[in-house]
Parts: structure tokens; C-alpha cells; sequence
């Protein structure tokens, strides 16, 4: 099963993996392969993560940054998507993560960034993915990372 974030009712919708997938991987084109070279169950944890990203604003856009996905607010750095070397799991990567206040958040050994680990076996969890992503988007959104104006 594959879960997709619902913007508009704050819930989790499932729907059959096999049919995602074959969604997805028809909308995709070559420089997805990230998403498309991982194995199960990384790969359709990855593509939930990112349909959730995007379906945060229309501001947001997709690009590859050091071979990762790199998401993009107004054309400034938002957040990556990565899967860690150790324990192969997926994790969201939070630009400005040091202006970010949440428990689960870890910064490691970075100044700059946190992450969010995801467990890819297990629901997403959405209210605190919701928690961090609105809190990232209110720096940009807010004027305190600055970004390029609408027009």
C-alpha cells in the first residue's frame, strides 16, 4: 500500500501500490530515475513523500541537486529527499532547519539542516510531517529566508 496526503481534509488516502507505481512511473521522465532505481519499499515511500512536498503549494518545484531530489520554494532550496547510507531509510532533508523547532528533527553534525527519518514500512505520519513542512514553508512564506517575489 501506498498512502497520498489529502491538502484539503488533512487525511491519508491508500490506494494498491501496483496501480501508483504504473501512475507515477507514466508521468515521470528520465531525470526521475531516483525514484524509479530504489527498491521496495523505499521506492513508493519516496514517491509519497515527494507527491506530499508538492502538494504543499503551488510554489514548489522539483529539480535534482548533487544527484537528490531537491525541492524548491519560489526558486530558493527547500527540501531534499535522501535515503541514508547506513540504515537505507528515506529522511527529509530541511534547508533551514536550524530555524526549525520540532522534536523529531535531528541535526547531527550540520549547522544548517535537519532531517526527519521516515520508516518506510510504516504509515507516513502525516500530522507531524504537516507540523514541519508548515512551519519550513512560514520562514519562506513570512519573509524570514528570502525568496523571489510572485509575478
Amino acid at each position: 500500500m501506498t498512502f497520498w496526503f489529502n491538502k484539503y481534509s488533512d487525511s491519508i488516502v491508500s490506494i494498491t501500490f501496483e496501480r501508483t507505481i504504473v501512475t507515477i512511473e507514466k508521468r515521470m521522465n528520465g531525470k526521475d530515475n531516483f525514484y524509479l532505481d530504489k527498491q521496495e519499499p523505499n521506492k513508493s515511500c519516496l514517491l509519497a513523500m515527494r507527491k506530499i512536498i508538492l502538494g504543499y503549494d503551488n510554489d514548489i518545484t522539483e529539480t535534482r541537486k548533487y544527484g537528490m531530489p531537491c525541492f524548491c520554494y519560489r526558486e530558493k532550496m527547500f527540501c531534499y529527499l535522501w535515503v541514508d547510507k547506513k540504515n537505507h531509510e528515506p529522511y527529509f532533508l530541511m534547508v533551514e532547519g536550524k530555524h526549525l523547532d520540532h522534536p523529531q528533527l535531528e541535526t547531527g553534525d550540520r549547522s544548517r539542516m535537519k532531517i526527519f527519518r521516515v520508516n518506510p514500512v510504516k504509515d507516513l505520519p502525516i500530522a507531524t510531517i504537516n507540523s514541519i513542512m508548515n512551519q519550513a514553508l512560514d520562514l519562506y512564506r513570512n519573509g524570514i529566508i528570502k525568496v523571489k517575489s510572485k509575478g
